[in-house]
């Protein structure tokens, strides 16, 4: 019997689950959609949910708890700024996980995970600032 038992295991060592999470969590916060399979959807809810939360509080603590879970620090900001500001008056359910039907290689079921009242602008931003740089750079050395 499982009575009590939270979390799926997703046939992964605990450190491997831990370290995915923390990933999954920072590209969800820097992007607000992504794709990946349901089971992880459902159990990314979680981990980007309690962020969120900690966002929101806003204090020190919350900060490095925050910033020891996500290991990004230029998402720190964004978690305390907009994304708190955001999220204020929301008591939680700050995710949202659409089905979208079966993977073409394995036939596993995809989910997007997305934060409500997301920035549409937000997904692709941070490569699309990269991939200006770089043409700027090469405009700069060709010139």
């Amino acid at each position: 019997m499982r009575h009590r038992m939270s979390g799926r295991k997703l046939g992964r060592t605990s450190s491997h689950r831990k370290a995915m999470f923390s990933n999954m969590t920072a590209s969800l916060l820097q992007h607000e959609q992504i794709t990946t399979t349901l089971p992880k959807a459902k159990e990314l809810r979680v981990y980007a949910d309690r962020m969120i939360t900690l966002g929101k509080q806003g204090s020190l603590h919350a900060r490095r708890r925050a910033a020891a879970i996500l290991n990004d620090d230029g998402l720190l900001p964004k978690l305390f700024g907009p994304l708190a500001e955001r999220y204020r008056t929301r008591n939680g359910g700050y995710t949202r996980v659409l089905k979208a039907g079966f993977r073409y290689g394995d036939n596993a079921p995809l989910a997007v995970v997305e934060l409500v009242d997301r920035d549409l602008e937000a997904k692709g931003a941070g490569d699309k600032a990269r991939v200006a740089e770089e043409r700027e750079a090469a405009a700069e050395t060709t010139a």
